[in-house]
């Protein structure tokens, strides 16, 4: 999970709210909303980093908007953010993201979970640990519930993902110094390359994992 940095809302979307009767269901067409929130992120899902795109995101209300949690947030973009579908449709098993979310407020009342990627005043990278497995948690208890009953962020198919991510790094840094000697001009260097989009306002898929990971070989907490 990386922090987002919210930034203005389309003028459409401030449009639209201001008309009588505005509900989230109502207001179409949503490519613009999607193009806004996508830049933001960098194209990685909201939850658990992989690439998204328009064709494939689904726009996330991180507090729900149904009638018996915060509906009158529906249409507040700071609400907005962008995640994958995360199997939408499959077995529950391999559902996450979005789409295990959604499983869940559609059984029982989630109106929101602990932990808001884009929440200003809580940055949830400060909440999250990872192992060299490709397996993340948090030493906080709730927390550390959501991320893999609510949102199945330990998904067999994630934790591969992030692990294969991890060790395409290590492997080029391996490569660069024989002696797997890295030197920490090197790590800094590749940090500053994950931490930052590129030319197409793109992160790197999972890039928030590496950047844990090469953080603890600098020793930074």
């Amino acid at each position: 999970m990386k922090r987002i940095i919210k930034g203005s809302e389309p003028p459409c979307l401030l449009q639209y709210r201001q008309t009588r009767d505005a509900n989230y269901d109502g207001y179409h067409p949503k490519e613009l909303l999607k193009t806004s929130l996508l830049k933001e992120q960098g194209y990685i899902c909201c939850y658990c980093m992989q690439r998204i795109s328009i064709h494939n995101m689904e726009i996330e209300h991180n507090k729900a908007q149904n009638k018996d949690c915060y509906p009158h947030l529906q249409l507040d973009y700071k609400n907005l953010i962008a995640s994958c579908s995360g199997n939408r449709g499959k077995r529950l098993k391999n559902l996450h993201c979005n789409g295990r979310k959604g499983y869940y407020e559609g059984k029982k009342i989630i109106c929101k979970i602990t932990l808001n990627p884009a929440d200003s005043n809580k940055n949830c990278e400060n909440y999250i640990k990872y192992s060299s497995t490709g397996k993340i948690f948090s030493d906080d208890e709730t927390i550390n519930h959501e991320l893999n009953e609510i949102l199945n962020l330990n998904h067999e198919i994630l934790v591969k993902n992030r692990k294969e991510t991890l060790f395409s790094v290590i492997n080029a840094l391996n490569e660069k110094f024989p002696n797997k000697t890295w030197s920490k001009e090197a790590i800094k260097k590749k940090l500053e390359e994950l931490s930052s989009k590129d030319a197409e306002d793109k992160y790197s898929p999972y890039c928030q994992y590496i950047v844990w990971y090469l953080s603890k070989r600098l020793n930074i907490p």
